[in-house]
């Protein structure tokens, strides 16, 4: 009875000593490193603190540095985002009323200085010029007249001249013969009368001489005043023959064209604009507390909306406005009346834009521009710059070496042998 227990518990041994001794032959497992996830919360919680630490510290002093830059290193700069691009618009219009028969430019097409741009019906100005050419022939002419009405009352003098002196020398022997009683007292009588009439007659000739003189005297036919009118008169009909071809008076892009062909147009009409984009500035409008230090010549960058912060410009100050824009308004304000609240002013400040750079990254006029300038060199003037002009001296449209030459000819035809 006893044995029997004893078995068993023997048997129910066996499978134990047999997988200890399996454990014991078998190689140790690896030991897996510890994840973040099975990481003590504290020990995640004091790195995330160290990260937020040093990111601040970073921040810290950044900030410092910025500051310190800012308020002691950084030259003093004035700034505005109020600024816009300008330029000249140089209206076209027409200087003498026509109709309109070609137009050789139409918008954001680029004209050089002199190129055609549009054609008026040049008809009415071609009968003009030839009733002015014809004017011109009659006063040449009638001048002609004048220097042979001199020659004439020459003429005419010397022989009142000697009418009167063979009636003197009648009247001389008469009264001779009379005192011998050879010739009666009535032809005496009538000898004195021929002597008064002679007389008479040479006072209206000398009359006349000086009259046909008045109307020559110091001149030729060139100069006399009748025929400089007449000339005057064919240069404008010239002039205004000039005005049916218009030109550009300036290198730019055309903008604005409102003219069509076969249109009406009268003096004074608009046609269209030139836009000389090569000469363009920037109006920037700054507050009335940032004009303090500003001066004429200081330099200034611009940027803007178009070409981003990779294109940056550079300029100077040109000049500060004679006043705030609310003053040059259409209807400035009556601060005088009704309540009043104190608004900030700004005042346009024009910037030259350094030449160069516009033929790269050209600009148009109306674009948003942000605009700072360099403060720090107060030694400019305070309001503008000494007047100078922005562009050569355009030609005029007085006649050229043709219509000096047509004069010449027209003169030289009708002139004869006159002086």
């Amino acid at each position: 009875m006893t044995d029997a227990p004893r078995d068993i518990a023997r048997e129910s041994d066996a499978p134990v000593t047999a997988d200890a001794d399996a454990a014991a032959v078998a190689p140790p497992a690896a030991i897996a490193p510890p994840s973040p996830d099975n990481a003590p919360k504290g020990s995640k919680s004091r790195t995330r603190k160290r990260a937020f630490l040093l990111l601040g510290l970073i921040v810290l002093v950044a900030a410092i540095a910025y500051g310190i830059y800012a308020f002691f290193l950084s030259p003093p700069t004035e700034e505005t985002e109020d600024a816009y691009v300008a330029g000249d618009v140089v209206s076209i219009t027409a200087r003498d009323p026509g109709t309109v028969t070609a137009i050789y430019a139409d918008d954001t097409e680029r004209v050089e200085a002199g190129q055609p741009l549009i054609d008026l019906d040049p008809d009415t100005a071609d009968v003009e010029l030839e009733a002015a050419a014809a004017q011109l022939a009659r006063a040449v002419r009638n001048v002609r007249g004048n220097f042979s009405d001199v020659n004439a009352g020459r003429a005419a003098v010397v022989q009142a001249e000697a009418e009167l002196a063979r009636a003197r020398s009648d009247l001389s022997r008469r009264q001779e013969a009379a005192a011998q009683g050879a010739v009666s007292g009535e032809e005496v009588s009538h000898a004195a009368d021929t002597v008064k009439t002679a007389a008479a007659t040479l006072n209206v000739a000398r009359s006349r001489l000086e009259q046909s003189q008045s109307q020559v005297a110091g001149t030729d036919i060139r100069s006399n005043p009748a025929v400089l009118a007449a000339i005057a008169a064919y240069r404008q009909a010239a002039i205004r023959r000039s005005h049916m071809h218009i030109t550009a008076p300036i290198d730019g892009v055309v903008a604005k064209r409102g003219v069509q062909v076969g249109q009406q147009v009268a003096a004074g009409t608009p046609l269209m604009a030139v836009v000389p984009l090569g000469r363009v500035w920037v109006d920037a409008n700054f507050r009335e507390t940032q004009l303090a230090d500003l001066r004429v010549g200081q330099a200034a960058t611009i940027t803007t909306d178009t070409y981003g912060g990779d294109v940056v410009f550079t300029g100077h100050v040109l000049g500060l406005g004679a006043g705030s824009g609310s003053a040059f308004a259409l209807l400035p304000p009556q601060n005088a009346s009704g309540n009043w609240i104190k608004i900030v002013q700004r005042v346009p400040v024009r910037i030259g834009i350094d030449p160069g750079q516009l033929d790269e990254h050209p600009l148009r006029i109306g674009l948003s521009v942000t605009v700072e300038v360099d403060t720090a060199d107060t030694s400019g003037s305070l309001v503008a710059r000494e007047a100078a002009a922005p562009y050569e001296r355009m030609a005029t449209d007085s006649p050229g070496s043709e219509v000096d030459g047509e004069i010449a000819r027209i003169i030289a035809e009708n002139s004869g042998r006159a002086r």
